[in-house]
């Protein structure tokens, strides 16, 4: 094998070796990229049926990684006026005092597309502790 060959196969290598490392690491997909939507029209679909009211989401922290993404965020109405949970089955927990205006949520892509595994309105402790074990999450999505 010459040398300019040796060198350019170095050069493919080094690039899948870079390729694989990326996609170990988290990341937070940018506001207003393709990834970012995605993610947030999935969730948005559910806890919109949840609250039986329009939704968006304040993201607070969004990490991807390995086709998992962990969201931790507050709902909000679509002017981005704080969410009214009046006739939602969180009013009653809020008039308790037993509810903090927050969403935790952990989403998994299978077969191109993304998915909600679990999501919580409200909890008032870290709700997502533990959901690395549970659904064989990547623990560096939620720090």
């Amino acid at each position: 094998m010459s040398a300019v060959a040796r060198f350019c196969f170095l050069l493919f290598l080094l690039s899948i070796n870079g390729a694989v490392g990326a996609q170990s690491h988290p990341y937070s997909p940018k506001t207003g990229s393709a990834e970012r939507k995605a993610l947030m029209d999935v969730l948005r679909v559910p806890v919109q049926k949840d609250l039986k009211k329009k939704v968006i989401f304040k993201v607070d922290a969004l990490k991807v990684q390995n086709g998992w993404a962990f969201l931790r965020g507050v709902p909000q109405q679509p002017d981005g006026k704080p969410m009214d949970y009046r006739n939602t089955r969180y009013q009653g927990l809020k008039e308790d005092g037993v509810f903090d205006d927050w969403i935790a949520a952990l989403l998994r892509k299978r077969n191109g597309k993304w998915r909600v595994v679990v999501y919580s309105i409200g909890a008032t402790d870290v709700v997502y502790e533990g959901w690395d074990k549970e659904y064989k999450a990547p623990r560096a999505i939620f720090r």
